[in-house]
């Protein structure tokens, strides 16, 4: 492109969009818009930051007229690439569309822009005595229009499902620019295709999200956390097939590895003892403290039954609320181990549990790589996390071998790629080995009717033509 092409499309979006700091295209601007907390990076043409959805019906109407590709974005706190553009691209970032706009007590619902930041929207439910249970670990960084886009789950999934299973009601903006909306605020809805549900975890390639009508529930009044330790992962994995069966249903059954802990231990000290091979936290929540306390009796009976040397139940909110943040604070910890690491996340039925984690563990020996596994046990969603030095070409050669091992054995264990991170640049190569050639050419149709020019957020979630399975771990789209 012509660089008087730029400068006459960065003016018309001006136009679309006037105001200071509503269009960015300096070098540093076009850097921080670039990368998202994957290992991918790119750099776009412009970043454009709209307020209505008239102004994003116009710049899509205006990328269409144009060929020019759109990559919507939100926080950028993706671990899948898929808010990194491609060079050319107008990224559409929309921060700025950032307001709750209604809180419906009486259908429980709340109808949000997609700028809106998870946490601030869990608080302002939370204070009229609701509940929206998606709770991924950047809750406090991710915005809701990246979680649909993604279809983004965390610890709380065991219980109370992902972000699609809140979504009542979308607007989306078309490629072409028309803006509809599909769903309300009904209970129930099942008049035509499912179009909300085609929408949400496509990653910004089918449309731009503006708007999102998200279900509630009414918040618990008693929740309990507990934490029981093991000698070694593989024999905490062992209670959760057990205790999909035990007839309780805790919120949460998360999984810390031993390597995972003692990084953790380096930034939230004293949360988990020093030395622990590996622990389970337990989260249970209901309306009534005997019920809740019996469920966590029993599921306290499980663990030592199986090994735990011990479990301690959470005195107060305080300590809950410690626990649960060191917890979250599991990603950047392992951050500080090494320069690098390649955060994975694969699904597999809870009974496969067990066998996934010996087998990441074989993986790591195999590579000799560290790899601490985490993640949301109970409900099948590991974690392994390749630590490495991208500077040290020979490692990075093998932590592709490794991750293509790791999704290999997902895909074999009855699994999938991603239980709630997406596609994106990082795993498209591997499409194909999960959802077979049939489902993939079908996905593409529909991306090919909804897209016709291909200009939402190319280059995500299908594999590059005539491209081959190697793990590609390059740095540009």
């Amino acid at each position: 492109m012509q660089p008087d092409s730029s400068e006459r499309i960065r003016s018309e979006l001006a136009a679309i969009v006037p105001g200071r700091g509503a269009v960015l295209s300096s070098v540093e601007d076009l850097i921080a818009f670039g990368y998202d907390a994957a290992w991918f990076t790119g750099r776009p043409m412009v970043v454009v930051l709209p307020e209505t959805v008239d102004q994003i019906s116009k710049i899509h109407r205006f990328a269409a007229r144009e060929h020019l590709a759109i990559t919507p974005r939100g926080m950028g706190s993706g671990l899948s690439g898929g808010a990194v553009a491609h060079a050319g691209a107008i990224v559409l970032n929309l921060t700025r569309m950032n307001r709750i706009l209604e809180i419906d007590l009486q259908n429980r619902v709340a109808v949000v822009q997609p700028g809106v930041i998870t946490a601030d929207l869990h608080a302002a439910v939370e204070r009229e005595g609701l509940f929206y249970p998606p709770d991924p670990s950047s809750l406090r960084q991710s915005a809701i229009g990246g979680n649909i886009g993604e279809n983004a789950g965390g610890a709380r999934c065991l219980k109370y499902g992902v972000t699609s299973d809140y979504v009542c009601a979308l607007q989306v903006v078309l490629p072409d620019g028309t803006a509809i909306r599909t769903g309300g605020k009904t209970v129930k809805n099942v008049t035509g295709y499912n179009l909300r549900a085609l929408f949400t975890g496509a990653e910004g390639t089918l449309g731009t999200i503006c708007e999102a009508t998200l279900r509630l529930l009414p918040k618990p009044k008693v929740t309990r956390t507990a934490v029981a330790l093991f000698d070694s992962a593989s024999r905490a994995a062992q209670i959760v097939p057990v205790v999909a069966t035990s007839g309780v249903l805790p919120s949460a059954v998360e999984l810390l590895d031993a390597l995972t802990i003692e990084c953790v231990n380096a930034v939230h000290p004293g949360v988990f003892p020093t030395g622990a091979g590996a622990a389970i936290v337990f989260a249970v929540d209901g309306n009534y403290e005997a019920a809740v306390d019996a469920d966590l009796r029993i599921l306290a009976d499980i663990a030592k039954e199986f090994g735990a040397s011990s479990v301690d139940v959470a005195r107060s909110q305080i300590e809950s609320d410690r626990i649960w943040d060191a917890r979250r604070a599991v990603s950047p910890a392992l951050a500080r181990r090494r320069p690098n690491k390649l955060g994975e996340d694969v699904c597999v039925p809870c009974s496969a549990v067990p066998e996934l984690i010996e087998r990441v563990h074989a993986i790591a020996q195999t590579y000799a790589l560290e790899i601490p596994v985490f993640g949301h046990a109970g409900d099948g969603n590991l974690h392994p996390n390749i630590l490495c030095d991208r500077r040290d070409v020979e490692e990075v050669g093998r932590v592709g071998k490794a991750a293509r091992e790791i999704f290999e054995a997902a895909v074999e264990l009855g699994g999938t790629l991603s239980g709630e991170h997406g596609i994106g640049l990082l795993k498209k190569q591997f499409m194909e080995l999960d959802v077979g050639p049939d489902a993939l050419a079908l996905m593409r149709r529909i991306k090919d009717a909804i897209d016709p020019q291909g200009i939402m957020n190319p280059g995500k979630i299908f594999p590059d033509p005539g491209g081959t399975s190697a793990f590609d771990l390059s740095v540009a789209p």
